[in-house]
């Protein structure tokens, strides 16, 4: 009888415990939210959305000293380049203003912003100048070589600027090599999606759309 008792206990205790095990399974797992913008990524992350992007302190076109959380206040194409650029990032910024005047024209709300990462060249006024070329409501950024640093880190952007004594390097006239991605900026959700060089102001504008209609924006 005693075994018996005995063993009626341990049932009821591995029963529990399956219970406890059952229930803790469905807080961590069977209640994790299901991704807002599923339907609307492309782009597989490594890492997750929150390997790319992060804080940076750099300068408006006005000069002003400017953070991530200020500039980035709300969804924001970003897109990291140079403003002596003779080709790419022309190219590219121009496919960027038109995805950009697309959505704006349809009642959508987003920013555009440029980052220069050649501190030598890309002051404040030539960062105005050139992303007025193509807009004037595109937001121009620069900074120190520290801050472009930084920045350019922690939004795992590649980029690489001749210095004296370099074979390509030339004072009044040098390129800069560096990647060429834009970057979908969600507040409170990060980089959510990357545009390459092969995507059209059209595959931009419809997949932006997607992922600000997931936020709740309805255009006109």
């Amino acid at each position: 009888m005693q075994r018996r008792s005995f063993l009626l206990t341990l049932s009821a205790a591995a029963l529990a415990s399956g219970a406890a095990g059952a229930g803790l399974w469905w807080l961590t797992i069977g209640r994790r939210p299901a991704d807002p913008f599923a339907r609307c990524r492309k782009t597989r992350i490594a890492g997750g959305a929150s390997a790319i992007g992060g804080p940076f302190h750099l300068m408006d076109e006005e000069g002003r000293p400017v953070t991530d959380k200020e500039v980035l206040d709300r969804p924001a194409l970003v897109y990291f380049g140079y403003s002596s650029c003779p080709d790419v990032c022309p190219t590219d910024m121009q496919r960027n203003a038109v995805a950009y005047r697309l959505l704006r024209d349809r009642g959508y709300e987003l920013k555009l912003v440029m980052i220069g990462v050649d501190s030598k060249r890309d002051t404040p006024e030539r960062m105005k100048d050139f992303t007025d070329s193509f807009d004037p409501e595109i937001i121009g950024l620069s900074g120190t070589p520290e801050q472009i640093r930084e920045a350019a880190q922690n939004w795992k952007v590649y980029y690489r600027v001749p210095k004296p004594g370099d074979p390509d390097y030339d004072p009044d006239y040098y390129l800069v090599d560096h990647s060429a991605f834009t970057y979908l900026y969600i507040p409170g959700h990060g980089v959510v999606e990357v545009f390459s060089r092969e995507d059209s102001p059209e595959d931009i504008s419809e997949r932006v759309r997607c992922y600000l209609s997931a936020l709740g924006q309805e255009g006109d």
